[in-house]
């Protein structure tokens, strides 16, 4: 990989313990902006007993209280910034799916970073200057469509802005305008395989070469089945909007082992998600991030509800983490047992007969709660064949993760298809009532 070591950044070619000195001037400066900017901050931090300068070390930082998504909101639409609206150069929002969204913002300084953290992440996924980026992450308030665009404008690609839905129009872009790169959620991946199939066009005979995945939790198998049907490389990419976008971690090409952390501009910690305690190296928890160098809104230990692992770095020297497995507010408890739909997918995706497409229909009945797997068949699967896929589900379940559910196989192409994040899990329980 001589060649493509020679195109790293300076961040990228740090010693560990220069690193580690950055990390801790960065951190330093960062918290003391917050501090001294944002009155929410130096009110968490001054209800702590704990001031900016008490951070001696990085370990220091477990000391400092969490940030959480309800902070934000309480403090809409500008309460988080550091800077006066006026230094604002953009604003980006999240879903906004339960109660009030969440509102960033971002300096010129901000965006040129973002900028330059996505530009690393392409070229880690295997992009190089001049190759044409196809973003099909959707533009807008989501970071995903406008981060993916000045990230890859900054390596010197050539985008091909298309957004999410018109999915034959995308077909048909991707034929002509021959990408070698493509940005978009994995769930609409697949919608995109579907209609290469529809159109009669072998997806593998396509331009892409490479798959820069990210916005929602994917699975080993998922990416199998859509390296084989499109014959490139699908790597992940992580980020979200209240640590800047897309771009705060990347997985690299020639590993594939997880997304290597930016720690240089974002630092990581795993934490127990229910006591707080930050974990050791290795252990499985919660993800929270600190941001370093942002200025409109800096971010002090932010909960992420996403679940990973902190591990060593391999390709850079920065520590890597575990593809996502789940978030923790997408937990399903159901009848006692702990379950996640990403769990739910690596099962779908190995049973033969049945397309990677899934919905969980959670129903109650009195106080027993059920759950319903909605899979669908392939083309062309036989009435004895869907049978026996349902039973392999239902019992693949039921040994894998220790909780009996019913299987519906369902016709091709009649589940709801995404455009941008799936929706896997649909919740028909009583609104009054919480998990059993």
């Amino acid at each position: 990989m001589a060649d493509a070591r020679e195109l790293l950044d300076a961040g990228e070619r740090l010693g560990p313990e220069e690193l580690r000195t950055l990390q801790l001037e960065r951190l330093r400066a960062s918290l003391r902006h917050a501090y001294e900017r944002v009155p929410f901050y130096r009110e968490s931090f001054d209800k702590a007993g704990i001031r900016p300068e008490d951070c001696r070390s990085l370990e220091d930082l477990a000391r400092f209280p969490f940030t959480t998504k309800a902070d934000l909101r309480e403090n809409y639409p500008f309460g988080m910034f550091a800077v006066p609206r006026e230094r604002i150069r953009r604003l980006h929002a999240s879903s906004g799916t339960t109660g009030r969204p969440t509102v960033v913002g971002y300096t010129e300084n901000d965006l040129s970073m973002w900028a330059g953290m996505v530009a690393r992440s392409i070229r880690a996924a295997g992009g190089r200057p001049g190759d044409v980026v196809h973003v099909a992450y959707g533009y807008g308030l989501f970071t995903g469509g406008l981060g993916a665009h000045y990230g890859a404008e900054r390596l010197g690609c050539t985008v091909v802005p298309a957004s999410g839905g018109m999915t034959a129009r995308q077909v048909q872009l991707i034929q002509d305008l021959e990408p070698a790169v493509i940005m978009v959620t994995p769930s609409y991946m697949l919608t995109l395989l579907d209609e290469f199939e529809r159109q009669g066009v072998d997806p593998r005979t396509t331009s892409l070469r490479v798959g820069i995945f990210g916005a929602e939790p994917w699975t080993e198998q998922m990416r199998r089945e859509i390296e084989e049907r499109f014959a490139i490389d699908a790597v992940d990419i992580y980020g979200l909007s209240e640590v800047v976008g897309p771009g705060v971690a990347q997985e690299c090409v020639e590993t594939k082992d997880g997304l290597t952390v930016w720690e240089d501009h974002f630092y990581p910690e795993v934490i127990d998600p229910v006591t707080g305690e930050v974990l050791p190296e290795g252990e499985r928890g919660e993800l929270v991030f600190t941001s370093l160098t942002k200025e409109a809104m800096p971010i002090v230990r932010y909960r992420t509800r996403d679940l990973t692992r902190l591990l060593p770095g391999t390709a850079r020297v920065f520590r890597r983490m575990e593809k996502i497995s789940g978030r923790s507010d997408d937990l399903v408890i159901l009848r006692g047992v702990n379950l996640f739909p990403t769990q739910i997918e690596e099962i779908v995706l190995r049973t033969p007969g049945v397309a990677p497409h899934f919905q969980l229909r959670l129903t109650r009945t009195g106080r027993m709660d059920s759950l319903t797997v909605r899979a669908e068949a392939r083309a062309g699967t036989t009435p004895e064949a869907r049978e026996a896929a349902a039973r392999s589900i239902v019992t693949a379940v039921k040994n894998g993760i220790g909780v009996s559910v019913d299987v519906e196989i369902v016709e091709p192409e009649s589940l709801e298809r995404s455009v941008g994040k799936i929706r896997r899990i649909v919740d028909l329980r009583p609104r009054d009532t919480g998990q059993g």
